[in-house]
């Protein structure tokens, strides 16, 4: 595979309003300003599926909209008063969504620490991939994911490093899980090794 030229990589560049030209977009009310001089440094990585170990529906746009009706499934019931998001969202088919500008803060990582920093939403993008902690992600997933680090480092000349939501917030969190391919992502994208901190 050749390496994209750099008038293809220019068009899908991230515009300077902080969104995606490639992605669909569908705007998140959960969301806020990030603090005055803070860089984008890390993205952090998530697994979702709604309801859990069911792939396909509306229902991750639905909550990240707050749009997700509890009596539609069980497990939605405990969702009813979150509020969260996150910047992107990569679907099993490789497709891609954005919900927050790159810009602005998406509630993704909540209490979350990252090499001593706290608070990671204040200096991170959030990317959710569908899928669970133990079921492989897919192909396009991956092509998806590595396509999109590249366009947000040429963008965020600071943003060098990558970690799973398991790493910000250890204990807490388990995704996106071992059946992640991390040495993949890593070698693709150039970021720094995710390590717990």
């Amino acid at each position: 595979m050749t390496e994209p030229s750099r008038a293809s990589r220019a068009s899908r560049a991230i515009q300077s309003t902080g969104w995606h030209p490639v992605a669909r977009c569908i705007a998140s009310p959960n969301h806020d300003q990030r603090p005055a001089g803070i860089d984008i440094e890390l993205v952090v990585v998530h697994g979702i599926s709604l309801p859990p170990g069911r792939f396909g529906g509306p229902f991750v746009e639905q909550l990240f909209t707050n749009r997700l009706d509890p009596a539609v499934h069980p497990f939605f019931a405990q969702l009813g008063e979150l509020r969260v998001s996150a910047h992107f969202f990569i679907p099993r088919d490789g497709t891609l969504r954005q919900f927050v500008s790159c810009r602005d803060r998406a509630w993704h990582a909540g209490l979350s620490s990252w090499r001593g920093r706290q608070a990671c939403n204040d200096f991170s993008i959030g990317i959710e991939l569908e899928g669970t902690d133990l079921r492989p992600y897919t192909e396009r997933q991956y092509r998806r994911l590595e396509s999109l680090l590249r366009d947000l480092a040429c963008a965020y000349p600071r943003l060098r490093s990558i970690a799973g939501h398991e790493h910000v917030a250890p204990g807490r969190k388990t995704d996106p899980g071992p059946a992640f391919d991390w040495r993949r992502v890593v070698r693709a994208s150039g970021f720094a090794s995710p390590q717990r901190n």
